[in-house]
């Protein structure tokens, strides 16, 4: 690419006219701004001082050597100490010509044999449905293994559900006392909807029955707290559990089976999978078991009533609780189990979290307690922490009820989409299924780019109307804009007998200059390649989103300047049909690192 090239000349002048030593990857290479002729720029202020001369002078005297050293370099100019080189427009078509036919252009090639790159996702409780704080987890997760995956890494998926524990208890106890046998099949709800609702009865029956012993016993809640009967008896189950009492396994069983169906039915509609799943259920055991050891070995500490605990007070921290006094264990107990467990199946390079910034405690503790039990590959985890999604009208709680359900999140949208599309008139002479199916391509679009362009680490406001608009930066958009291109090329076919998908008729144009639109369009594909790296490196997405919309806006502006279709020069139309195949390849990859289907037509 270009960018080394000037980088080695760069190096090279330095080291000839001023006997300064820089190694070709440090030397800072910009894009031009704008305003100013150009396409890479270098500021020389870092060798003005080995150089002992004005940063113009230096800036000149680089200028010429790499004007004199490098063919494609056309010319050079200097604005005080920016040197901004202009590059030949023969590399610009040559560029177009050797990648224009590439489907997978902006991807690296992938490396499957390296070790890989773990990241885990989603992360759910069986005591509850999914919901919008799940749907950004799950959408960051897929898409940073997509990014990752595009970047040239071996990266496999996992899933750690959360199928046992006190939360899963209150469900299973309130089914028992209300249910009254209800099923998915006998309620008609999703499986996972309906065990969500009985966590939310166990919250209300359990605050009434506090709120009483408060009052007849004239104490504190906190105090009616500890002898809520619904409570004694939940935590009575998570007990009776993990000794395997039949009665309660078998009821376990049969509800999380409940949840794990909704759980399918929702990751298939947000386009979600996994390579393995991991479950707590099995892995809190491999979690007690080291426990076990760091007992042995001194790193960990029991207290007088049978608790085990990690004392990190040394690192600033306080003490961690790893086993209950009655022996069972907590989250950290299980993700002990789980990290080894991963480690020894995978042998990865790198163990990455996708969870919520509120967990920014636990992965430092999951880090030092794991390096204190003696493994040195703690130091692979990483904690892909991001902030929380809330809605216009404030956050969302699960006990309470008032959280948005992705399933019902997911029609939302999409009858927002059909309604959008009709007031807009477009879409009106699809078939009536072509259709439907457009809308949950425009809806899950639109979902998905609204919440992955915003960096992770931020907290973001869900606006679903917002979201969907045809306009501005937003998912349907740059799906239009893809549509549109489309358009153009079947109608090239349609007008003038030009096949612009077939790759034989790449050596059938000749152009010799380009316009400045077309050249701002050549150079925003150019970055796709360097932008996938840099947002894998970086984790993000946003990236991706933000520059793919630019893309967009780009395309849109040379559309409407420039003419395509009509242009009557025969060479220039059909070079400006293959920058909108190069477009159109850049927004379809760029959108499926995003998960983000693009249509064909609109």
């Amino acid at each position: 690419m270009i960018e080394y090239e000037l980088q080695q000349s760069v190096s090279n002048a330095l080291k000839q006219l001023y006997n300064h030593d820089v190694a070709p990857e440090n030397i800072v290479l910009q894009k031009t701004k704008k305003e100013f002729e150009g396409d890479f720029t270098i500021v020389v202020f870092p060798y003005v001082k080995a150089a002992k001369k004005s940063p113009e002078a230096v800036a000149n005297e680089l200028g010429e050597y790499v004007k004199a050293n490098l063919a494609n370099i056309e010319s050079y100019n200097v604005i005080k100490g920016f040197l901004n080189f202009v590059v030949k427009t023969e590399y610009w078509l040559s560029f177009v010509k050797d990648n224009v036919c590439k489907s997978n252009f902006g991807y690296a090639e992938a490396n499957t044999t390296s070790s890989p790159i773990v990241i885990e996702y989603s992360s759910p409780n069986t005591n509850k449905p999914l919901h919008l704080g799940h749907i950004r987890n799950n959408l960051l997760g897929w898409s940073v293994a997509k990014l990752l995956q595009a970047a040239g890494n071996n990266v496999k998926k996992v899933n750690l559900v959360n199928d046992r524990g006190i939360h899963i208890c209150k469900s299973m106890l309130a089914w028992k006392l209300y249910g009254n046998g209800e099923t998915p099949q006998s309620s008609g709800m999703k499986g996972d909807h309906l065990v969500g609702k009985y966590y939310v009865l166990f919250d209300k029956h359990y605050k009434d029955e506090v709120k009483q012993i408060a009052a007849q016993k004239n104490i504190a809640e906190d105090e009616a707290a500890k002898e809520s009967p619904l409570m004694l008896e939940a935590q009575d189950m998570l007990r009776r559990w993990e000794a395997k009492d039949p009665e309660i396994v078998e009821l376990w069983t049969k509800m999380n089976g409940w949840v794990y169906e909704g759980f399918d039915a929702t990751y298939k509609k947000m386009g979600i999978d996994f390579d393995k799943i991991y479950y707590e259920s099995d892995t809190y055991l491999l979690g007690k078991e080291l426990v076990t050891k760091g007992l042995e070995k001194g790193v960990l500490f029991r207290k007088e009533d049978g608790s085990v605990w990690a004392d990190l007070t040394d690192k600033g921290l306080d003490q961690k609780l790893l086993l209950r006094k009655d022996g069972t264990s907590v989250y950290m107990t299980q993700d002990l189990g789980t990290a080894l467990l991963r480690h020894n199946d995978f042998d990865a390079k790198q163990l990455i979290y996708v969870i919520g910034n509120e967990q920014d405690y636990h992965f430092n503790v999951l880090k030092i307690i794991l390096e204190r039990l003696g493994f040195d590959w703690a130091e692979k985890i990483y904690h892909l922490s991001y902030g929380m999604v809330e809605l216009p009208n404030g956050k969302m709680k699960s006990r309470e009820g008032t959280v948005v359900d992705a399933d019902d999140l997911i029609e939302e949208m999409i009858d927002t989409a059909e309604a959008m599309s009709k007031e807009h008139g477009r879409n009106d002479d699809l078939p009536a299924d072509e259709a439907q199916k457009l809308y949950a391509m425009l809806a899950l679009g639109a979902l998905k780019y609204f919440i992955l362009k915003v960096d992770p680490k931020r907290n973001m406001l869900f606006n679903p109307e917002e979201s969907i608009d045809f306009n501005g930066n937003t998912g349907p958009f740059i799906q239009y804009t893809h549509a549109r291109i489309r358009s153009i090329i079947r109608k090239a076919q349609e007008l003038h007998n030009l096949a612009i998908d077939d790759a034989q008729q790449i050596t059938d144009w000749t152009v010799t200059n380009i316009t400045p639109k077309e050249k701002e369009i050549i150079k925003a594909i150019y970055d796709m390649p360097n932008v996938i790296q840099e947002a894998a490196n970086n984790y993000s997405p946003a990236m991706v989103a933000n520059y793919v919309y630019d893309v967009a806006k780009s395309f849109n502006s040379f559309y409407q300047d420039t003419p395509i279709l009509k242009e009557t020069n025969v060479n220039n139309m059909v070079f400006r049909l293959y920058l909108c195949k190069m477009v159109s390849t850049v927004v379809r990859n760029s959108m499926a690192v995003l998960g983000i289907e693009v249509p064909e037509k609109m």
